[in-house]
C-alpha cells in the first residue's frame, strides 16, 4: 500500500470519530452522527483485487522489459532479469529489483516512476512508455508480494474442484458450473437458452463454417430424442467440412499460400501440405 492511501484510510478514520465527537458536544442525535459517519466510510477505496501475473504482469513485462532484462544474455542491460523471481529479487549493490511486499524499496517502482529522468525506465530510446495504469499495476503487484508464476501452458493438467454456484439448477454439466461461477462474480445472469433453430446454425457454422442446409434443420427439429444436440454434433465433426474448416486457421498461421507472393507470384507444390493438415483434423490426430 502507498503512503497516500494509508494515510487517506487514517485521516478518513480520524475525520468520522471527530464528526461523532462534534455530534456529542452540541447535542446532534446519535443517528445524526450515525448518518455522518457512514457517509464517509462510503467514501473509501475499494478493496485492491488480486494481481494476476500471467494476466495483468507478464503481458506489460514482456512488451516492455524483457528485450532488455530477459533471459537472453547477449542482449541483457545490467546484468538484470525480471523474468524470473529469484533474479528480480536477488540483492544487487545494496538493494533489490524488486523487494516483495515493499514498492517503496523497489527500484523497479522507482525507475518506471523515475518520469522524464534519465533513470525513466524503459528508456525513451526503446520507443516504449508504460502507462499510468501500467505502472499502476505493476507497483500492485510488487505491493501484493510479487508472484510470479509458471505460463498456463507448463502447468501439469489436473482436475480442479468444481466452484460453488448459487443457482444450481442451472448447470447441467462441469463447465457450467466454472462458467456460471464467472457470471456471478460479475453480477451478471446467463442468457436465455437458444432455441433449436439457433442452435443447429450455430453448432454447424461452429464446427463447419458452413450454414446448416434445410433438410439438416428439418432432420434435428423433428429429432426429439434427448441426444438430438450430441448425434448433430458427431454428424458435423465426421464430415470433412470440419477439417476443412479447422485447417484453415491452421494454415493461416503457418502462412500457407499455393503460390510464392511478391512480383512474380509463381505457382508452387503446396498443396499436399495442405491436404495433410486437413486430413489430420478429420482423423482427430493427436
Amino acid at each position: 500500500m502507498k503512503f497516500g492511501s494509508l494515510f487517506t484510510q487514517r485521516r478518513s478514520a480520524s475525520f468520522s470519530r471527530a464528526l461523532r465527537y462534534l455530534a456529542l458536544w452540541f447535542g446532534v442525535t446519535p443517528l445524526l452522527a450515525g448518518m455522518v459517519a457512514h457517509s464517509t466510510q462510503e467514501k473509501r477505496a475499494p478493496p485492491i483485487a488480486k494481481v494476476d501475473f500471467n494476466r495483468d504482469v507478464r503481458p506489460i513485462l514482456a512488451a516492455n522489459c524483457f528485450a532488455c532484462h530477459g533471459q537472453d544474455a547477449s542482449t541483457r542491460q545490467a546484468n538484470l532479469r525480471l523474468d524470473t523471481r529469484e533474479a528480480a529479487t536477488a540483492l544487487r549493490n545494496g538493494g533489490r529489483a524488486i523487494e516483495p511486499g515493499k514498492p517503496e524499496k523497489s527500484a523497479l517502482v522507482a525507475r518506471i516512476d523515475a518520469l522524464n529522468s534519465p533513470l525513466q525506465m524503459p528508456p525513451p530510446s526503446s520507443n516504449h512508455k508504460l502507462t499510468p495504469e501500467q505502472r499502476a499495476m505493476l507497483t500492485r503487484w510488487v505491493q501484493q508480494g510479487a508472484p510470479y508464476d509458471i505460463h498456463w501452458a507448463f502447468k501439469p493438467v489436473m482436475r480442479p474442484a468444481l466452484p460453488t454456484v448459487k443457482n444450481r439448477t442451472w448447470v447441467r454439466n462441469p463447465i457450467d458450473a466454472f462458467v456460471l461461477a464467472k457470471l456471478e462474480a460479475a453480477g451478471l445472469k446467463p442468457a436465455q437458452e437458444a432455441d433449436r433453430l439457433t442452435l443447429i446454425r450455430r453448432v454447424s457454422l461452429d464446427l463447419t463454417g458452413l450454414p446448416p442446409t434445410p433438410p439438416e434443420v428439418d432432420t434435428f427439429l423433428a429429432d426429439k430424442s434427448p441426444n438430438a444436440y450430441e448425434k448433430a454434433v458427431d454428424r458435423l465433426l465426421a464430415s470433412p467440412r470440419y477439417g476443412e474448416h479447422w485447417a484453415r486457421m491452421w494454415l493461416d498461421l503457418a502462412r500457407y499460400a499455393d503460390t510464392q507472393g511478391y512480383e512474380k507470384d509463381q505457382p508452387r507444390t503446396m498443396w499436399r501440405y495442405r491436404d495433410w493438415v486437413i486430413d489430420a483434423f478429420n482423423a482427430d490426430m493427436p
